[in-house]
């Protein structure tokens, strides 16, 4: 990996670290919505079902801090950061909810082995029990496979040259979502969550990054952020209406998709830009305070276990799935979701972080 990036103003930015937090509590909240059936309940009901929109937050917000980072090191210590950061934590999630979630019972050794192998979304019917949302890390993955490559593309390239590079990336997954790709293909492969239709959500990260600093970026607009989360609402509102699109596991038309692909990505930006380069405001200091620190720095973990937990909550409360008590759902799942994140920081993302 060479140097091709873009100066930087601020090396860390706690903000983001706090809407790192929001954003896997905000995974949470979508999914204890649909399980509860509260996804079908009203306007509260569709912008609950559209916080799947947080997986963009998620994307956007590593691309942006991948591409503003240090690209002077070796690829090889590139990839073992990575490992490091990522597997430890998923291996050992994964494999304690194969032995002892009754939801992942019988699951076959090619998903457990796809699982594994953060490859679950390439073969046909590879999402494990308890680990569906588990898709969206493979797909980040691959973006982590992906940036060498994309660092080495535009080594020496211009400021205008990479923008048009990423704006061309978001094209391409656009395309890519509109293809009419056939649902039986080797025994019903689902091209719409292989990576490239993600490119547009990693692309308003790698645009964030490439602007940071510029003019566009002193704009004082961005630090109304109340604002941009008024209008991210918004977006997932309208996302959320029936028209739009399916919701939950059906599968959605290209023309359906694409507007997913495309809302999601607008979602993303309204939320990351504003605190990647926005400057002040009670809500960039709420999201800087201890406790936001602290869920951010667990996010990861959160992120993870939250299904699993979720899978636990209904039968621990002697509540059947899709038949109401949100509240009573979300609560129990965030406060045990929160307590196992926290011991998998502490016990296995902690101790990785040392060999990094």
């Amino acid at each position: 990996m060479s140097p091709s990036y873009p100066p930087r103003t601020r090396n860390f930015l706690p903000q983001l670290e706090g809407l790192r937090g929001v954003a896997a509590t905000g995974v949470l909240l979508t999914h204890t919505a649909f399980q509860t059936g509260m996804s079908q309940s009203g306007i509260p009901g569709a912008i609950l079902a559209r916080f799947d929109f947080f997986v963009s937050v998620f994307f956007g917000l590593s691309a942006f801090l991948l591409w503003r980072g240090d690209h002077s090191g070796s690829s090889l210590s590139y990839f073992r950061r990575r490992a490091l950061r990522i597997l430890p934590a998923y291996w050992v999630c994964v494999l304690l909810v194969f032995a002892f979630l009754p939801d992942s019972f019988g699951t076959g050794w090619r998903t457990i082995l796809a699982t594994l192998t953060l490859t679950q979304v390439y073969p046909a019917h590879s999402l494990a029990g308890g680990l569906t949302h588990l898709w969206s890390l493979s797909v980040e993955v691959a973006f982590y496979l992906f940036l060498p490559v994309l660092v080495w593309a535009l080594r020496g390239a211009s400021k205008s040259k990479r923008l048009l590079c990423f704006f061309g990336m978001f094209a391409a997954g656009i395309g890519w979502a509109a293809v009419p790709w056939p649902l039986d293909l080797a025994g019903g492969i689902n091209f719409q969550i292989f990576p490239p239709s993600y490119a547009p959500w990693f692309a308003v990260g790698l645009i964030a990054a490439e602007l940071e600093g510029t003019r566009i970026t002193r704009w004082r607009g961005f630090n109304l952020t109340w604002l941009w989360w008024a209008l991210a609402l918004g977006v997932a509102w309208v996302a959320g209406q029936p028209w739009f699109g399916p919701q939950g596991l059906t599968h959605p038309t290209p023309g359906e998709f694409v507007r997913k692909i495309l809302a999601g990505a607008l979602f993303g930006a309204l939320i990351v830009l504003p605190y990647a380069w926005g400057t002040g405001g009670a809500w960039t200091s709420f999201l800087s305070s201890r406790p936001l620190l602290i869920l951010g720095r667990w996010s990861y973990s959160l992120f993870l276990w939250h299904l699993p937990v979720l899978s636990m909550v209904f039968p621990l409360l002697g509540i059947a799935p899709f038949s109401g008590h949100f509240m009573l759902v979300t609560v129990v799942c965030f406060v045990g979701s929160v307590i196992v994140a926290a011991a998998s920081f502490t016990l296995v993302e902690k101790n990785a972080r040392w060999a990094r």
